[in-house]
C-alpha cells in the first residue's frame, strides 16, 4: 500500500476523531449549563423528601457535595440516594446512584433518572425517582 494513502486515511480519521471530541466537549458544557439549572430545583425537592420522611419517623439529611445532591440517612452512612451529573458517555445524563445496607452487605445500583436529556429533566422526573427507590429505605 502506498505511504499516501496511509497518511490520508489516517488523516481523515484524526479529523475525525478531532470534531467528535469538539462535539463532546460542546455537548459536556451544554449538559453542566443545564445540571446548575437542575440543581435549583432537585436541591429544594431533595430538602422537602427529607423533611416529610423527618416527620413519617424516618430521619434523613441532604447534603451537596461537590456538584450533586445527596439524600443519605441518619442511621447508616451507606444509605442514600445521589444525583450528580455523568459526562463520561456520549451523552451526559443525571445519574441517580442508591446505596443499601443490608447487615454487612451493601447494594449499589447507578443508573440515568429519565431517559431524557439533562435540559429537559423536570421536578416531576426526580421525584419519580426518588419515590421508586425510597422504598427499600422505609419498609423496615
Amino acid at each position: 500500500m502506498e505511504s499516501s494513502t496511509v497518511r490520508n486515511r489516517l488523516n481523515l480519521i484524526i479529523d475525525a476523531a478531532k470534531r467528535s471530541s469538539a462535539e463532546r466537549r460542546a455537548r459536556n458544557d451544554e449538559a453542566s449549563k443545564s445540571y446548575e439549572r437542575f440543581l435549583e430545583f432537585a436541591v429544594p425537592l431533595f430538602k422537602q423528601v427529607a423533611q416529610a420522611l423527618k416527620v413519617s419517623g424516618y430521619p434523613f439529611t441532604v447534603f451537596t457535595p461537590g456538584g450533586g445532591v445527596k439524600l443519605l440517612s441518619d442511621k447508616s452512612a451507606e444509605d442514600y440516594i445521589e444525583l450528580s451529573l455523568d459526562s463520561s458517555g456520549d451523552r451526559p445524563a443525571v445519574v441517580g446512584r442508591v446505596s443499601r445496607a443490608r447487615g454487612r452487605r451493601v447494594i449499589e445500583s447507578e443508573h440515568p433518572i429519565a431517559p431524557k436529556p439533562v435540559g429537559e429533566l423536570t421536578e416531576e422526573d426526580v421525584l419519580e425517582f426518588v419515590l421508586k427507590e425510597i422504598g427499600p429505605f422505609v419498609e423496615r
